[in-house]
C-alpha cells in the first residue's frame, strides 16, 4: 500500500513525488525530522521541517487505516460476510468514517430490537414491506403470528418488522452519509445550564443559554461547554431540522404512497428518533472534540515555540529572587554556567529592620559574586521586591529583569530537581529556576512538562497523546534549532537532541562527568551505546565551544568536515582562517565541491555557518520595565497606557501581564485596527508591547486591554 499512500499524500500536500518519497525513506530509516530539514537537503527537495512532519503524520494515519481495514476484512471473512463486491468496497474506503459506515451492517453487536426481531423469524415480513410492492402488510403480518416465538398478533409481528426497518434505515450508507452532512452543515450546538448550579457554575455563565452553529463554533467554545458538561453545570445537545432530516429519509425508503410506504414511514422515523440522530450526534461530537483539539493544540505548540525560542540574556552572574511577602524572599547567586553558588532569605516587605538587612544583604552579595542582573519571579510580591531593588543603590550596570515564574513550582519539585540539589529546598531549587530562565529559557523550560507553562488553551482537555506529540515535536525542532552546547547542558536538554533521547543523554553526562569535558565531536563515539546511527543524527546539533577543531562549534556536520578541508586547501588557508576572514570565504566556489552526495543547498548552508558558526537564531535580548507605581489591579483605570509582555495566545485573544498579578486579556476585536482571524498574526508570546486598559473587574479579577491604536478612551 506504500505506493498509493505516496501518491495520495502527494495530492494532499502538493508536493513531488520525489519529494514524498524519499522522505518516507529517510524516515523510515530511522532518521529524525530535525535532521532530515538541516542535512538532506538534496534528498528531500528543500522540505523544510513542517513538511517532512506533514508527511510523517499523514503517512502514520494512513497506516492506521490500514490496520483497521485489515481486521475488518478479518472479520467479515470469519463471520462469513465477505464477498467480492464487499472487499472492494473496503479496500476503496479512503476514510475511517466511510469505512465504519460499510462495516457498520456487520459490526458484532449487542442484541437490539431488530436482532430480537429477527430471531423471531420477522426478516422476510420486514423485506416484504420495505420492497413497498402494493402489498397489504397486515395480511402479511398475519402468516408471523406465532406465539411460541412471542409473535402474538399482527401488531406484534408489524412492529418487529419496523423495529428491522428501522435498524436498516440506520445503518444504510447513504443514509448516514447525508445525514452526516445535514448535521455538520445545519447542526445547532444548544448548551443549558442544569437547574440549581448557576452559582456553582458562574464561569460558564455565557453558555446558560447558549444556541450556535456547529459549522462555524470555535474550538476555545466547543472545549468551553464540553468542559461545562463534563463538571455538572452544563447540558450540551447537538440538534438539526427534525424536519429536513426526515424529509431525506422519507425520500430514499418511502417509495409509493401505499399501506406497506405508511409502515416504512414510520419505521423511519423511529430510526431518525430512536437511533440516527443519537448516533449523528455522536459522530458530530467526536468530530468537532477533534478538530478542536487539533486548534488548541496547534495555538499551543506555536505558544510553546514562542516561548522556548524567547531571547535569552546569556551567560551572566545572576542574583535570583523568588518573592514572597510574610515568608520572605529567597535568594540565589548563580554564576555564569548556572552552578548555585549561595542561598539565603529576606524580608524586605516585614518592618524597616527587615528593610534594612535584605537592603544591605543584596548590596554584598552583589558585590561578592560580581552580580550582573537580577532576575524577580513575576508573581506574589514580584512587583513590589521589583520597586525595592530599584531603590538601592546597586552599579546602574546590573539589570533588573522580572521572569515568569510559570511552572517554576512544578519544577523544584521534581525528580530532576532533587537529582541536581538533593540538599536543598523546594523555594530554593525554585530560585535557581527563575535565575537560569533569564539566562537561557530553552534550556531551563526543557526541564517543565510543557503543559504546566501556562502558555497553554484547554490542555487538560484536548487528546493527551497527541498533545504530547505535538509538543515534544515543537521542543524537539527549537532545541535543535539553537544548538546545544554539550560541555554544560544539562540531560533534559540532550535528550531533545536529534537522536538522542533520555538514556543516551544520561550517558553522555556520564561520561563528561568521568571523563572531563569533550574536546572534539568524534570522543562523542566512546559514549556507551552512542552508536554511528545516533552520532550522525546527533553530531551536528551538538556545540563544542573553543574545542580543538573550530568547526566543532558550528552547525556543520562532522560529514562535511572534509569538504571545508579542501576548500580552506583550494584558497592556501586553514579552516580557521576561513571562518574568521570574510575576504577568504568570498573566494569559495561552491559549484566547484557539488557531488552526488553534496549539493548547492548544503553547500550554501556550510558556507553560511562558517561566517557565523554556532550563531544563536533567537532574538537579542532587551530590557523591559512594567509602569512603576502600578502594582496591583486597584491601581488600574480605563484609559491608562500601560507596557506589557504577551504571555498567552488563544483562539480568542492575547493574555498580556502589565504587572499587576493578574494578566489582561485583549481580545481578539482589540487586537488591531483592523480585524483579525489569527491572534499570532498579530502578536507573539514575550512580545513587549503597549496596551490600553479598556475595563477593570474586580469580583471577577478580569482586565480589558487593547491594542488598538485609538479606542475612543482618554489617554
Amino acid at each position: 500500500m506504500i505506493e498509493g499512500h505516496i501518491i495520495k499524500i502527494v495530492g494532499e500536500l502538493n508536493l513531488k513525488t520525489k519529494q514524498v518519497s524519499a522522505t518516507i525513506a529517510l524516515l523510515e530509516e530511522g532518521n529524525t525530522v530535525p535532521f532530515i530539514a538541516r542535512y538532506r537537503k538534496e534528498a528531500t527537495g528543500l522540505l523544510d521541517e513542517v513538511a517532512i512532519t506533514a508527511i510523517r503524520d499523514r503517512l502514520a494515519q494512513l497506516v492506521e487505516l490500514d490496520k483497521r481495514r485489515k481486521t475488518i476484512l478479518k472479520s467479515l471473512e470469519e463471520t462469513g460476510n465477505l464477498s467480492a463486491e464487499l472487499e472492494k468496497k473496503v479496500l476503496s474506503a479512503e476514510t475511517v468514517t466511510v469505512l465504519e459506515d460499510i462495516y457498520l451492517p456487520y459490526r458484532p453487536k449487542r442484541r437490539t430490537r431488530a436482532t430480537i426481531a429477527m430471531e423471531k423469524g420477522l426478516k422476510p415480513l420486514a423485506m416484504c414491506v420495505l420492497g413497498q410492492d402494493g402489498i397489504d402488510p397486515l395480511s402479511a403480518a398475519a402468516a408471523f403470528i406465532n406465539p411460541e416465538k412471542g409473535v402474538d398478533s399482527v401488531e406484534d409481528a408489524m412492529a418487529g418488522a419496523r423495529d428491522i426497518i428501522a435498524e436498516w434505515v440506520n445503518e444504510d450508507q447513504n443514509a448516514r452519509i447525508q445525514m452526516r452532512e445535514l448535521f455538520f452543515s445545519k447542526g445547532l450546538f444548544q448548551s443549558n445550564v442544569i437547574l440549581g448550579e448557576e452559582d456553582d457554575g458562574i464561569k460558564y455563565k455565557d453558555y446558560f443559554n447558549w444556541e450556535e452553529p456547529v459549522a462555524t463554533a470555535p474550538s476555545h467554545r466547543i472545549l468551553a461547554m464540553r468542559r461545562g458538561e463534563k463538571e455538572g453545570f452544563l447540558i450540551m445537545r447537538i440538534t438539526t431540522p427534525e424536519d429536513k432530516a426526515q424529509a431525506i429519509l422519507k425520500s430514499l425508503f418511502v417509495k409509493g404512497n401505499n399501506a406497506a410506504s405508511e409502515q416504512v414511514m414510520l419505521a423511519v422515523h423511529d430510526s431518525y428518533k430512536r437511533l440516527l440522530s443519537g448516533s449523528m450526534e455522536t459522530e458530530v461530537r467526536l468530530a468537532t472534540k477533534k478538530k478542536a483539539d487539533e486548534e488548541a493544540i496547534r495555538v499551543f505548540a506555536e505558544n510553546l515555540r514562542q516561548l522556548l525560542l524567547a531571547p535569552a540574556l546569556g551567560q551572566k552572574n545572576v542574583l535570583a529572587i523568588d518573592p514572597g511577602f510574610r515568608t520572605g524572599c529567597k535568594m540565589v547567586c548563580l554564576d555564569r554556567q548556572g552552578k548555585l553558588l549561595h542561598n539565603d532569605t529576606i524580608y524586605p516587605h516585614l518592618q524597616n529592620e527587615g528593610a534594612t538587612g535584605a537592603a544591605l544583604k543584596i548590596s554584598t552579595l552583589c558585590q561578592r559574586f560580581e552580580v550582573e542582573a537580577i532576575a524577580i519571579g513575576n508573581g506574589t510580591a514580584g512587583r513590589e521586591t521589583e520597586a525595592f531593588i530599584k531603590k538601592l543603590d546597586l552599579p546602574k550596570s546590573i539589570r533588573i529583569v522580572m521572569v515568569n515564574e510559570s511552572g517554576a513550582s512544578i519544577y523544584s519539585a521534581s525528580a530532576a530537581a532533587r537529582d541536581e540539589f538533593p540538599e536543598q529546598d523546594l523555594t530554593v531549587r525554585g530560585s535557581v529556576s527563575i535565575g537560569r530562565r533569564l539566562m537561557d529559557p530553552l534550556a531551563e523550560l526543557v526541564k517543565i512538562d510543557p503543559k504546566s507553562i501556562g502558555v497553554g488553551q484547554y490542555q487538560h482537555d484536548v487528546d493527551q497523546g497527541k498533545l504530547k506529540m505535538s509538543l515534544d515535536d515543537v521542543v524537539v525542532s527549537c532545541v535543535n534549532a539553537v544548538g546545544v552546547e554539550v560541555n554544560t547542558a544539562s540531560p533534559q536538554l540532550l535528550m531533545y537532541v536529534s537522536g538522542l533521547g533520555p538514556q543516551l543523554a544520561k550517558n553522555i553526562v556520564d561520561y563528561r562527568n568521568e571523563n572531563g569535558p569533550f574536546r572534539v565531536r568524534a570522543k562523542l563515539k566512546k559514549v556507551p551505546k552512542l552508536g554511528p546511527k545516533a552520532f550522525e543524527q546527533a553530531a551536528g546539533f551538538l556545540r563544542i565551544r573553543d574545542g580543538e577543531n573550530p568547526l566543532d562549534g558550528s552547525a556543520v556536520h562532522p560529514e562535511s568536515y572534509c569538504v571545508v578541508e579542501a576548500m580552506a586547501k583550494d584558497i592556501n588557508c586553514s579552516v580557521h582562517d576561513l571562518m574568521h576572514n570574510e575576504n577568504l570565504r568570498k573566494k569559495i566556489d561552491p559549484k566547484k565541491y557539488v557531488t552526488d552526495k553534496v549539493g548547492l543547498p548544503t553547500l550554501t548552508d556550510i558556507i553560511s555557518e562558517l561566517a557565523k558558526p554556532g550563531r544563536d537564531p533567537r532574538d537579542k535580548f532587551e530590557d523591559f520595565c512594567f509602569a512603576e507605581g502600578i502594582e496591583k489591579m486597584e491601581d488600574l483605570k480605563p484609559g491608562m497606557r500601560l507596557p506589557g509582555i504577551v504571555t498567552n495566545i488563544t483562539a480568542f485573544g492575547a493574555f498580556v501581564d502589565i504587572g499587576v498579578h493578574q494578566d489582561g486579556l485583549v481580545h481578539i476585536s482589540q487586537l488591531a485596527d483592523k480585524f483579525v482571524k489569527n491572534p499570532n498574526a498579530v502578536v507573539k508570546v514575550h512580545q513587549k508591547v503597549m496596551v490600553t486598559v479598556l475595563e477593570v473587574d474586580l469580583k471577577r479579577k478580569r482586565i480589558s486591554l487593547s491594542l488598538k491604536k485609538y479606542t475612543g478612551a482618554a489617554i
